[in-house]
């Protein structure tokens, strides 16, 4: 019995699967078949109905059953553009086409009037940016001169048609030998920062104290003359100063003299006492000579009145160790021991009066200001160079007394000079570097370094050509460095003396 219900409900199974699968009664629920649609559109446009009138469609797949049209009911197949005549072919486009198609159609309805505009306005455009009409223009062109700019400045890129040399394309740089041009002795050199040992004059000679005595030595021949030896030992000679004419020399001393000396003659002129204590700078303007001493005073000498002394100016707290009339002689710059910069005026040359005041006072320097240079190309330009606590080169425009430029050497700063030739700025250096270096002016890069002395330069001077430039150091040595020949191989050779010429190393004394 068991047996029996099992087997009944297994043929129940297998008649529901049967009938599941039969495909006798048509699926309500199914999408239309393609071919259904077509038949449909192509009957209705046969019949003419239209969208306001619904039509009757009956769909019955009865008729066959269990299979699946493949094909579009018919003897003869229908293609849709000749059965529909209301429809056409519409190809597929993409963004960019479509763009292109609506700017051809916009130009072919554009006016003549705005076509002519559009083009005169692109080739106002052309020549605006470029120059020119890139549509006239060529690449290569033989006939003509090339062009030149307007305002006249010169053009660093250089055009490409130009075959013409410009100063920029001619430009060579200049040979700087790293070694002196003669080396002299100076025994005895008393080594003291604050103290300006040397000076060069417009007659090409050379002044030079050794401990209490001065020298002369002749840049041209060679000769070295003995000038004049204090009478005390223990005295020593502590500044110098040319004139501007070369003729005569001032002599600075530890015993608080300043000597004017006829060099031409070899004699003593007069003696000008009114420091009490070593005067230690000295710089001329015309008749007026201005000493500094260890007691911070400044004393403007007239050397042709018997009372010389008609100026005191008071600014410095500590000894003056650096002064220099600027080249119009409107200013006299001071440095100090005080870490000062003063700027006075001249008012000197006014007469008898009490003591000026000083037009600016710069601050900025944080050791002892000796190095002092005046601007030759330059009016009212102002250098100054701080000591080994501060080593710092400062350019000051002495009109307004502001700082236009400051630059850390890294060196203590004892000397300073302008190089008219090229432009340029010397700094000499004691502690640590104990060297010479050149600058280019104004923008302080660096051109050149000159190396040689064992220990700390004192002093510099410019030769009255300024080809030529003399360094005095603690190591007794003075160096003579050829930096700044404007053209050596036009400009004739010198007959080298042959007192020079014998050795390489010579004694001033």
């Amino acid at each position: 019995m068991q047996q029996r219900s099992m087997a009944m409900a297994h043929f129940g199974l297998e008649n529901d699967i049967s009938n599941t699968l039969k495909l006798d009664v048509p699926i309500t629920n199914a999408p239309i078949a393609r071919w259904q649609r077509k038949a449909s559109s192509s009957n209705a446009s046969a019949s003419g109905l239209s969208p306001g009138k619904p039509a009757n469609i009956s769909l019955n797949c009865s008729k066959t059953p269990g299979k699946t049209p493949s094909k579009t009911p018919g003897r003869r197949k229908v293609t849709p553009s000749k059965t529909l005549q209301g429809d056409r072919f519409i190809p597929v486009r993409n963004e960019k086409q479509m763009e292109v198609a609506s700017f051809l159609l916009s130009k072919e309805n554009q006016p003549k009037e705005d076509n002519v505009s559009a083009a005169s306005l692109q080739k106002a455009w052309s020549v605006t940016l470029n120059g020119c009409n890139l549509e006239e223009a060529r690449i290569l062109q033989f006939s003509g001169k090339p062009t030149v700019n307007p305002d006249g400045q010169h053009n660093s890129m250089k055009s490409l048609y130009s075959h013409t040399i410009t100063p920029m394309s001619n430009k060579k740089t200049r040979y700087i030998s790293s070694t002196p041009e003669r080396i002299l002795d100076a025994p005895e050199i008393r080594n003291d920062f604050y103290l300006n040992l040397m000076d060069w004059n417009s007659r090409n000679i050379v002044a030079v104290a050794l401990q209490n005595s001065v020298y002369l030595w002749d840049a041209v021949h060679g000769n070295i003359i003995h000038l004049m030896t204090m009478e005390n030992d223990a005295d020593y000679i502590s500044s110098l100063s040319w004139t501007k004419e070369g003729t005569y020399l001032a002599v600075g001393t530890s015993d608080c003299v300043v000597q004017l000396w006829d060099v031409e003659q070899e004699k003593c002129l007069r003696s000008m006492t009114s420091h009490s204590a070593r005067v230690c700078s000295l710089s001329w303007n015309s008749h007026i000579l201005s000493s500094g001493s260890r007691s911070g005073q400044i004393h403007h000498h007239d050397v042709r009145v018997a009372e010389h002394h008609i100026f005191t100016l008071h600014g410095h707290s500590q000894e003056v160790c650096g002064l220099k009339w600027s080249p119009d002689g409107r200013f006299l710059a001071s440095g100090g021991n005080d870490n000062l910069v003063c700027i006075w005026p001249n008012v000197a040359q006014g007469g008898r009066g009490d003591a000026s005041q000083s037009v600016h006072t710069l601050s900025l320097h944080k050791g002892a200001v000796k190095a002092l240079a005046w601007c030759p190309w330059q009016s009212g330009i102002l250098a100054s160079g701080g000591g080994t606590t501060d080593c710092h080169i400062r350019v000051w425009n002495v009109n307004s007394g502001s700082c236009l430029s400051s630059h850390d050497t890294q060196s203590q700063v004892s000397a300073l000079a302008f190089a008219p030739n090229y432009k340029e700025l010397i700094s000499a250096h004691g502690f640590a570097n104990n060297n010479l270096v050149i600058w280019k002016y104004p923008t302080m890069a660096k051109v050149a370094e000159l190396n040689g002395h064992n220990e700390r330069v004192l002093n510099i001077a410019m030769s009255p050509d300024n080809s030529m430039v003399a360094s005095l150091a603690a190591d007794e040595t003075m160096r003579l460095w050829k930096s700044f020949e404007l053209d050596p191989k036009k400009k004739p050779k010198e007959k080298m003396p042959r007192s020079l010429g014998s050795a390489f190393t010579q004694s001033i004394r």
